[in-house]
């Protein structure tokens, strides 16, 4: 290849070839169909419809985790481990130390029926809980502002020894760590997807170029440009890229819609999917595809017109 033509082979030249109509036929160069074209198709889908995935993994595993952090941090509960004959007159303390601490916005005690649902996935249904040494609850809702949980604490000691303040961090911390852990193993997929996606295209490619060296050495000879064949795999490579991945997106959407919603699994799916405006995250993996078959596709283009001589 000649210096000029390095120099012309650009991002601005290969993007100006890939999006103009091609009047002159100059693709017919590289193989509408055969090995080359359905492995390239083929990748991109696939690569496609795992990046979804991954992309819903993400998503759901970020909601997850503010979910976790912004509804513990708010609750706060006080259990109550008393004799029988002192429980109503602690529970009593309690409660009015807690409609007398600033940043305490609501105080309720937990009623039976609430602490048998509590204890309904442990014990079974029908939970005799008057006959259990169960403590009693009382949730706090913290107000905008907040409390001085280390205050509360000590104050309670003082008016109900029987009385325990769980602010839930032992709980909030593991659960919103592995959220994070989840969410970042999410985004590491989507990195590695888009690094195959980019191999198995740079491979097709170059299979393509090294099948169609003699037909390169040809048109060199009656004077075509290095620029206008790397331009056609270009063109051809990046589309079969974009409609490949635009069939395993809709598929990997189909399948995230289809996923059933959480109240269905028994509340103990995350939500994995997609929602509200967070559908329109998937429609930028087609454009992401092209945009790496593009700079996959120009990188084996130049490496291999370098080698046909």
């Amino acid at each position: 290849m000649k210096k000029a033509d390095l120099k012309s082979l650009d991002l601005a030249a290969l993007w100006r070839g890939l999006t103009r109509p091609d009047p002159a036929g100059h693709d017919r160069v590289v193989p509408p169909t055969g090995f080359t074209a359905q492995l390239t198709v083929f990748s991109a889908g696939a690569m496609a419809f795992l990046a979804v995935f991954a992309l819903a993994l993400a998503l759901a595993t970020g909601r997850l985790a503010e979910r976790w952090s912004s509804e513990l941090a708010q609750t706060v509960t006080v259990r109550i481990s008393a004799p029988a004959d002192q429980m109503d007159q602690q529970t009593r303390a309690v409660m009015a130390a807690l409609e007398t601490t600033p940043g305490v916005a609501e105080a309720r005690q937990l009623p039976d029926d609430e602490v048998e649902k509590l204890l309904e996935p442990w014990f079974g249904p029908d939970v005799p809980v008057e006959a259990l040494p169960v403590p009693r609850l009382i949730e706090v809702t913290e107000a905008s502002s907040g409390f001085d949980a280390e205050a509360l604490r000590l104050r309670l000691q003082g008016e109900a020894p029987g009385a325990v303040l769980d602010d839930h961090t032992r709980w909030r911390e593991p659960l919103v760590s592995a959220a994070n852990r989840l969410r970042a193993l999410g985004l590491i997929s989507l990195a590695l997807i888009a690094a195959a996606s980019a191999a198995m295209i740079t491979l097709a490619t170059k299979a393509a170029m090294a099948a169609n060296g003699q037909v390169i050495r040809v048109l060199r000879l009656i004077g075509a440009r290095d620029i206008t064949i790397a331009t056609a795999f270009v063109r051809r490579f990046t589309r079969r890229a974009a409609m490949g991945a635009a069939g395993g997106t809709a598929l990997g959407m189909l399948a995230v819609w289809a996923l059933p919603a959480v109240d269905q699994a028994g509340a103990f799916l995350t939500g994995l999917g997609f929602q509200g405006w967070g559908w329109l995250w998937p429609l930028l993996v087609p454009v992401f595809a092209a945009a790496i078959g593009f700079a996959a596709t120009r990188w084996a283009a130049l490496k291999i017109l370098r080698e046909v001589r």
